[in-house]
């Protein structure tokens, strides 16, 4: 039994077993400790009071528990206290030897702010002004969900004004002084109705902006929050994004707040240097920047593969490209990046603003990082694949089908797009999912060809052309180094780079599943297929 168990041939299968276990199970082991620590991150977790020697007392959420360096029975607890603006540390650490009571009082409340983070403390009082509309912690909560929705629309029309009405007035002015601009180098007066239409922009921008003013001014309610200290100060309902109070909740209504902000988190654009609040225009351009990426890549690749396998002789140079191609695949992205600012950038890109938006120069247009840029960079940087698998996917197809197709009296290119190409299809996917996997994880050729920190507008709109392939953008891989490497506030913003590659590795995955459906679904209508 044994001497058949390490023959020569069954030892390397032992071998190649055990290492694609050891694999899967660090793989998988990853993945868990990816999603455990990203998905903990939104539920509402109990808030802890914490008396400590000296008649101090801490308010906070227990986040990690540790032994002390170079002790065998002490421990240490971290804390997350919040009240940045007062306390100006978010964590600290405690020696449990140096806390003599703990307790969750369900009168603690949490306060998600949209600046300075979370507030912990102990709701008092509602007040406006000079005026008390509540007071204790039964009446208070009473009426805080609809104080709260109140603040919440007015908030948000504030937004929609200020992003929207402003931004599109901004926008039609700056189109318009160039207009003018032009009339002015000339030296010729220009048209009254070109002079009209700015004065109209310049009284609804006054209007819009009164408008803003007197939303911002408006008499606001304050919640009166009692700190741990014994401190009391007030906080404004519209600097409030939600208030709950997690030790007196039910497990349904931990869930409720917990998918609320899910929801949040892929619904929301990002505040506090983006280590809060939601990554949405991260979300909507790395998959627009895929989709462009994957438009340019496809029809590229599988035209290259078709001229070098069905047309070009077979000979050293032939050869001497499929090398060439292949040393393409090794090379570092960073160096792809490198050729896209200095070809598609300032070549390029300078070009068409010379052409085109001369009247603005030298302010850049397409002379600068953005999208379109990012999308060829990336599509260079992918090309090999696509090509290498339409190649592998054309000698597959058996010879027979050809001859058929010629016999028929069928013409070459007739051959090749009623024949070859539908057989392809399954390995051009294939080549499109490798492509999809490799470009929306890059983040080092981007960071030079247009992704940015924080976009003011995203690429795809309601304003016409639509879609604006000049404008910078956001992405989940550049997020994450940005949020986990760049962020003052590391142990906040451990959280959200979990989340962030949670959902980075979720889009990747719907992206592939998505071709990898397509593709079966073509595997079986093509069954001649060998790929």
């Amino acid at each position: 039994m044994n001497r058949r168990l390490w023959t020569p041939g069954n030892s390397f299968v032992w071998l190649s077993g055990g290492a694609l276990a050891l694999s899967t199970i660090l793989v998988v082991g990853l993945l868990l400790l990816i999603f455990v620590n990203a998905l903990g991150f939104f539920w509402p977790a109990d808030i802890a009071r914490l008396a400590l020697e000296g008649n101090v007392s801490i308010l906070g959420q227990i986040v990690e528990r540790e032994r002390v360096p170079g002790s065998d029975n002490q421990y240490r607890i971290e804390i997350k206290q919040g009240n940045r603006d007062v306390t100006s540390a978010d964590f600290i650490w405690l020696d449990e030897s140096k806390i003599t009571q703990r307790e969750y009082p369900p009168e603690a409340a949490v306060l998600e702010r949209m600046e300075w983070g979370n507030a912990y403390g102990f709701v008092k009082r509602l007040v406006r002004g000079e005026e008390t509309l509540a007071e204790g912690s039964p009446a208070v909560r009473a009426q805080l969900p609809i104080l709260l929705q109140a603040a919440a629309e007015r908030r948000s029309s504030i937004t929609k004004l200020q992003k929207e009405e402003l931004g599109r007035i901004n926008r039609q002015k700056e189109r318009l002084r160039l207009d003018l601009v032009k009339y002015q180098g000339s030296g010729t007066a220009p048209p009254a109705e070109l002079i009209q239409k700015n004065a109209e922009l310049n009284q609804a921008y006054q209007v819009i902006e009164a408008q803003v003013t007197e939303l911002k001014q408006a008499p606001t309610e304050q919640v009166v929050l009692e700190l741990a200290s014994g401190v009391e100060r007030q906080v404004q309902l519209s600097d409030i994004a939600r208030i709950y109070f997690p030790n007196d909740l039910s497990s349904i209504d931990k869930l409720s707040i917990y998918l609320g902000k899910l929801w949040e988190f892929v619904s929301e654009d990002p505040r506090e240097s983006n280590t809060e609040g939601g990554i949405f225009p991260a979300i909507f351009g790395t998959v627009l920047m895929v989709i462009l990426m994957s438009i340019v890549v496809t029809p590229l690749g599988v035209m290259t593969a078709i001229y070098l396998r069905e047309y070009a002789k077979q000979g050293r140079f032939v050869t001497f490209v499929r090398i060439a191609v292949n040393n393409l695949a090794g090379v570092p992205s960073i160096v792809f990046g490198v050729f896209g600012v200095g070809f598609f950038i300032y070549f390029v890109g300078a070009s068409i603003d010379q052409h085109f938006f001369a009247d603005i120069l030298p302010t850049p247009t397409f002379g600068t990082g953005g999208i379109l840029w990012a999308s060829l960079t990336l599509a260079l940087l992918t090309l090999p694949i696509v090509i290498v698998t339409a190649e592998e996917g054309l000698s597959s197809i058996p010879s027979h089908l050809r001859e058929g197709s010629y016999a028929l009296g069928a013409t070459k290119f007739e051959t090749l797009w009623r024949v070859i190409l539908p057989s392809l299809t399954p390995a051009i996917l294939t080549g499109v999912i490798l492509a999809v996997a490799r470009a929306a994880g890059e983040v080092a050729p981007l960071m030079i060809t247009g992704v940015v920190k924080l976009a003011p507008a995203l690429p795809l709109d309601g304003e016409g052309p639509f879609l604006h392939l000049e404008r910078k953008f956001m992405h989940l891989g550049f997020h994450i180094y940005d949020v986990g490497f760049q962020s003052p506030n590391v142990d906040a913003a451990r959280p959200m780079v979990y989340a962030t590659t949670m959902l980075l590795l979720l889009i990747v995955v719907v992206l592939n599943l998505t071709a990898v459906i397509l593709r079966n679904k073509l595997r079986r209508r093509f069954a001649s297929s060998a790929v």
